[in-house]
């Protein structure tokens, strides 16, 4: 007989269990609970009674200790301290982080906005006036609990989980191994030629689609990924297009970025090595989290045999680009 798999611990968080949670703490949901895209965690924007709806973040089970997830919140506390447009963890009865059931949930108040025309000038300015301000509060001090962006935890280590794991085809597993190594000493060539650079608190996932745009300018959400790195990790995200499209856009981020925060050239010389890590680290994150039944429903072009090809020859691509001068600034 066939040995049966264990169900996924989110298997578990049904909505009853989501309205009881909410309970627990003194929140009466309403019974309208609708569920938002996240794949990482679970995230419901509840209908609360007689009040304005919440979101509700359940954290995935077993990826931060609570500590790191008290510092993710601690720092958008002090974000929000500092007029910066974020949107922190509330506190019902003096607390951010709640347990219930053997899940950890915080709730926020709902935010809405459209995604950022990223290719407005004024909107890039714009963005990088924030961002300046976010890295001149995370320079302040250092996270202890949460790791940081780096060689190791972004490529090394998820390339010996790949490999590890059997999730690289057979026919393709040389190829990748010999690509990977390339791409990985290409990665330290870059952060050599970028020298020591200070490490602060980040957002680190700083995209388009964690900047929510209103007719007040931009607020950042989801910290989740907060980690310290180089302050370069929250500005190569909003650059897209050909090399001079996004030189252009780099001088219009830089133009707000600088009211606030120096800027190092050298960083520059580090995009490609982060795309090349984040590309990296990417496929380990869906191997890690293929047990959970939404990452198959979601991703099913994940770990196909055309899968593999593909990333073969985006590292190959990404080899090249490391060895072309940085963008200037």
């Amino acid at each position: 007989m066939a040995a049966m798999t264990a169900p996924h611990p989110y298997s578990a968080l049904s909505p009853d269990c989501v309205l009881d949670a909410l309970d627990s703490i003194g929140l009466r949901g309403d019974g309208r609970l609708l569920a938002l895209n996240s794949y990482e965690n679970r995230v419901y924007q509840v209908g609360i009674e007689d009040d304005q709806p919440l979101v509700v973040k359940f954290y995935r089970p077993g990826r931060w200790s609570d500590a790191a997830i008290l510092e993710e919140h601690a720092f958008t506390q002090e974000l929000a301290a500092a007029e910066i447009p974020v949107v922190p963890a509330l506190a019902p009865h003096g607390a951010t982080l709640h347990h219930y059931q053997g899940f950890r949930f915080a709730v926020f108040t709902r935010h809405s906005g459209r995604a950022p025309e990223l290719g407005d000038p004024l909107v890039l300015e714009w963005t990088g006036r924030y961002i300046g301000r976010i890295h001149a509060v995370g320079a302040a001090r250092a996270f202890e609990h949460r790791p940081a962006l780096d060689i190791d935890t972004f490529g090394t280590e998820p390339c010996a989980f790949l490999q590890a794991n059997g999730f690289i085809p057979p026919d393709l597993q040389a190829s990748y191994a010999a690509i990977v190594q390339q791409a990985l000493d290409g990665v330290r060539r870059c952060y050599d030629r970028a020298g020591a650079l200070p490490q602060l608190r980040l957002h680190g996932d700083c995209h388009g689609g964690n900047v929510l745009w209103t007719d007040a300018g931009p607020h950042f959400v989801d910290f989740d990924d907060a980690r310290m790195g180089p302050a370069i990790q929250d500005l190569w995200m909003m650059l897209s297009g050909e090399r001079a499209e996004q030189v252009r856009q780099m001088s219009d981020i830089l133009a707000g970025y600088e009211d606030f925060c120096e800027f190092n050239p050298r960083q520059m010389h580090l995009v490609e090595a982060l795309r090349t890590l984040r590309l990296i680290h990417y496929s380990a994150w869906l191997a890690r989290r293929w047990d959970d039944p939404a990452f198959p429903a979601a991703f099913p072009w994940f770990n196909t045999q055309r899968y593999w090809q593909d990333r073969v020859l985006e590292l190959r691509e990404q080899v090249a680009l490391m060895d072309e001068p940085p963008l200037p600034v």
